[in-house]
């Protein structure tokens, strides 16, 4: 019968702390970069939906304020017997 090798765990060059350390290190300084970078992408899309938004209300106004008579009978209908 052959006799089973036992393997022998690798070890590494550096402990594992030290690999740790740095990566934790690293993560946190490049997770925080970029949850500052989501925050300020964030705040632009909202300053850009905020702009839109009045944006659109100015356009109702104005298109509001030039309707012709007609127009507006037709929106509102004619009651005729309100005076």
């Amino acid at each position: 019968m052959a006799k089973k090798k036992q393997r022998q765990p690798v070890k590494s060059a550096t402990s594992k702390e030290e690999t740790n350390g740095l990566f934790d290190q690293l993560s946190l300084d490049v997770l925080a970069k970029l949850k500052e970078t989501k925050k300020q992408l964030m705040a632009e899309e909202q300053e850009k939906e905020e702009e839109r938004q009045a944006q659109l209300l100015f356009e109702k106004k104005q298109k509001e304020k030039n309707k012709s008579f007609e127009e507006l009978l037709d929106e509102y209908g004619y009651g005729g017997s309100k005076f």
